[in-house]
């Protein structure tokens, strides 16, 4: 008797295992991964730790653009490559006064070794416990692993969302969207002082 149930449940599931209840929930993975926090948005505050007794706040750079990177993870060949060139483009960044913030849900500890050992030059943040939570806010935090997605947000002195991008994991975005995107908002803010 448990023999036939196991049959069933197989023809019901396929050989490969994968039931109608997982394609409605890789549905809904999906869409709340497309559904990342668009231009015109505010961006949501938060208060992040850098350090085990330091924390950042996005209302700490009120009055300055922000570049806010969400990635899946310390260590990683992308991560690692898309986070020290962000680290070598960061002259480029402060030319519009802009500041980066990096933010995964690895702990303080992976990321302290992580920035140390990348001689990263920007604050990198633990959306750790409860875990990933602005990474949700934002409609960056991929359920069925447990991980941030590879986005991007460029937010105004004014705290608006001005700029995302959505990358696949395993693809750097490299840094000319965020030039361009910080390019396009010091013109739009030279352009509204005038």
């Amino acid at each position: 008797m448990v023999q036939r149930g196991k049959r069933r449940r197989t023809r019901k599931f396929g050989h490969n295992g994968v039931g109608r209840n997982n394609a409605q929930r890789t549905k809904k993975i999906v869409k709340n991964i497309d559904s990342v926090l668009g231009p015109g948005k505010k961006a949501p505050n938060f208060s992040l730790n850098s350090t085990p007794d330091q924390k950042v706040s996005l209302n700490d750079f009120r009055g300055q653009p922000v570049i806010l990177a969400f990635y899946p993870a310390d260590w990683s060949p992308v991560c690692t490559d898309q986070l020290s060139l962000y680290a070598m483009v960061m002259p480029e960044f402060k030319k519009f006064n802009a500041e980066l913030l990096a933010i995964s849900v690895d702990n303080i500890w992976s990321h302290l070794a992580f920035v140390k050992d990348r001689k990263l030059n920007f604050p990198v943040l633990a959306d750790f416990e409860p875990k990933g939570v602005v990474s949700r806010r934002y409609g960056a935090y991929k359920e069925k692993i447990g991980e941030s997605a590879r986005a991007l947000f460029v937010i105004d002195d004014k705290g608006i969302i001005r700029w995302t991008h959505l990358s696949p994991d395993g693809i750097n975005p490299g840094a000319d969207g965020i030039l361009s995107a910080l390019e396009n908002l010091s013109k739009t803010q030279v352009t509204q002082k005038s």
